[in-house]
């Protein structure tokens, strides 16, 4: 071999250093799915769109559910009229569900989703052909005692399903790029599923007025999520944009219908026996709100949400049944 020279040395090292440098930056963008790095151009949000591609068109849109005696019938009556839950998720899919497990409560509170509702979906979803199915939620309480008081950590292992808790290792700062979400800390769970499914509880909220689905993607953010509310509305709409489920089935067995989200007294609970199951995000909370006195023109976000294109505020419009 030839003596180099230091400037030929100098070069050589430098090409390698190149190619290794975007190999791994690639790698990189490959891995880390949802990252700033691969995020979408400055002048859109990033959006998380798990929809269905098509839909039948003899198919509703929004289900409304009730006259049953347990949950889980509402539960699978629902999915049924909707075309089943094979319409929504294929043989090796990862399903994460997203309950609402955010406090330290009881079923009987009416504060997180109903248990027996969460194992429903997880065992409709294993029929379907998923391969996994996660469930989790970042808690606002101490999410060991939301999880287990809640019911619904043992509820879905006795079904199969892999119960996550939230941990500082499963978040990652993203770039939203809503009008209040700019960067903020995202749950990884979510962000890097074959389908979500967003299974919340319909409520009263002291502040946002009603929680049920578009809320329920608080619970897909780190960080100190009490400065979101002091623009609250436009946060939940930024949240709806960049988190689209698959499917969104409103657990309203028993609704707390005033002193929510947290609740605490059983008579601020009235037990309505319903389920509401829809592919609109919008609609299906224009229709929920009603069930705690509201009227969908009152809710700010739901007016938003409507105007970004995100679904309908005005349900009626849609094709809808009652079963």
């Amino acid at each position: 071999m030839r003596n180099i020279s230091r400037r030929e040395m100098i070069e050589r090292l430098a090409a390698v250093g190149l190619v290794l440098g975007g190999a791994g930056a690639l790698a990189k963008m490959r891995f880390d799915r949802g990252s700033i790095a691969e995020g979408p151009s400055k002048d859109r949000p990033q959006t998380r769109d798990y929809r269905l591609k098509e839909a039948p068109a003899e198919l509703p849109k929004l289900v409304i559910a009730k006259n049953e005696a347990e949950p889980e019938a509402l539960v699978r009556k629902a999915l049924t009229a909707l075309g089943g839950m094979s319409r929504f998720i294929s043989r090796g899919d990862i399903v994460v569900v997203k309950p609402n497990i955010g406090w330290d409560r009881t079923p009987i509170h009416a504060a997180n989703t109903n248990p027996r509702v969460v194992a429903e979906v997880v065992k409709l979803a294993y029929d379907a052909g998923a391969k996994r199915v996660v469930v989790t939620d970042a808690s606002c309480n101490e999410p060991n005692r939301c999880f287990q008081r809640s019911g619904i950590w043992k509820a879905a292992y006795d079904v199969g399903a892999e119960v996550v808790l939230p941990a500082a290792h499963r978040f990652r700062g993203m770039r939203l790029k809503g009008e209040v979400l700019d960067e903020w800390p995202v749950y990884t769970p979510l962000i890097n599923a074959d389908k979500v499914i967003n299974v919340p509880i319909a409520k009263h909220h002291n502040l946002s007025k009603y929680t049920a689905a578009m809320k329920n993607w608080y619970g897909s953010l780190g960080g100190r999520r009490n400065r979101l509310h002091q623009n609250i509305d436009v946060s939940i709409a930024d949240l709806a944009t960049f988190m689209q489920p698959t499917l969104t089935i409103v657990d309203a067995w028993r609704v707390l219908v005033r002193n929510g989200p947290q609740g605490g007294n059983i008579a601020d609970a009235k037990e309505m026996r319903m389920l509401l199951a829809s592919v609109d995000q919008v609609a299906v909370d224009a229709y929920g709100c009603q069930l705690i006195g509201r009227t969908p023109e009152e809710i700010p976000y739901l007016r938003m949400a409507h105007e970004r294109g995100l679904g309908t505020m005005h349900w009626k419009d849609l094709r809808w049944v009652e079963v």
